[in-house]
């Protein structure tokens, strides 16, 4: 009897010892966490109740920040309108670009790896270089555009210099730029079964009723997917509004990571930037849920 005892008691002497070395490997992981992901995360929601200029200590102020932000602020619903309007285009639009684009380049085309290719270009390009080549092309003065159509005796665009333009062009930009998405719809669609469309044109079905009736209810948990990441990034789009029109003209482009950031290290208001951003966070998991809720009857999951 005792003879066990002292087997299981090594055993469990062992397996602290392995316990131990585990979590000593796994520290600098767990302390990079804890001190760049937790903190600032629980520190923000603390921030957010004070009056804090990042110079001067933060001083407790309760719910100041976020009364004013609903009842004060102008900006503030004037940016949340701003941000509805883009993403509200911007998320449908972008993921419908790239499926369309990805089922044309799932077909048999000549050169189709050059194509597929050369459109997913703009997905690597860094934002600067992507800011900077729409910036040349849609100038209202020096543009390729505009000068193309100076020359053909037309009037130009004001396509970054109007309020009623500026954010249509940038949903255009968007929309160019789905490189990332049309691989992911693309590899999607080369796993459609090729059984179903074979008895879909045994039945009779053409071109259109297939894609209707059996690629696209495949790939809906794909296309919910990229919905559901497009209102993310939606929401949070600051580079390229940032560096095309800073928020113009005349705030027509003061989007919500835009006025964030403004408060943060232009105003110098940090609680109320942290305000901000912890109500984006709850205005983000409000759209996804309500997006899960709204399409789970129109998904089709092949397991289900």
């Amino acid at each position: 009897m005792p003879v066990p005892m002292v087997k299981r008691s090594q055993w469990s002497a062992r397996q602290v010892r392995s316990e131990l070395r585990g979590l000593l490997f796994v520290c600098p992981w767990l302390i990079g966490f804890l001190a760049w992901n937790i903190y600032p995360l629980l520190s923000s929601i603390y921030y957010s109740l004070t009056r804090y200029d990042i110079v001067r200590p933060p001083v407790f102020t309760g719910l100041t920040n976020y009364e004013y932000l609903f009842t004060g602020d102008n900006t503030f619903r004037l940016v949340l309108r701003n941000t509805l309007y883009y993403v509200g285009l911007s998320a449908p639009l972008g993921t419908v670009s790239a499926f369309l684009l990805a089922a044309l380049l799932n077909s048999r085309i000549v050169g189709r790896s050059l194509f597929r290719a050369i459109f997913f270009i703009p997905a690597i390009v860094p934002a600067v270089v992507t800011a900077m080549v729409w910036r040349f092309l849609l100038n209202v003065h020096f543009g390729v555009i505009n000068a193309t159509l100076r020359g053909l005796g037309l009037r130009t665009i004001p396509f970054l210099s109007s309020p009623d333009l500026a954010v249509p062009s940038l949903i255009l930009i968007h929309m160019w730029a789905q490189g990332s998405v049309m691989v992911i719809f693309l590899a999607t669609l080369q796993d459609v079964p090729r059984s179903l469309l074979d008895a879909a044109t045994v039945d009779g079905a053409n071109a259109w009723q297939k894609f209707r009736h059996v690629t696209i209810p495949i790939c809906s948990p794909v296309i919910l997917f990229a919905l559901v990441t497009g209102f993310i990034g939606g929401f949070q789009t600051f580079t390229l509004p940032w560096l095309l029109t800073q928020g113009g003209p005349n705030q027509a482009t003061e989007f919500y990571a835009l006025y964030l950031y403004r408060n943060a290290f232009e105003y110098l208001t940090m609680g109320r930037a942290c305000a901000l951003a912890w109500i984006l966070f709850v205005i983000i998991v409000v759209f996804t849920v309500m997006l899960f809720k709204s399409t789970g009857r129109f998904v089709y999951y092949a397991g289900a």
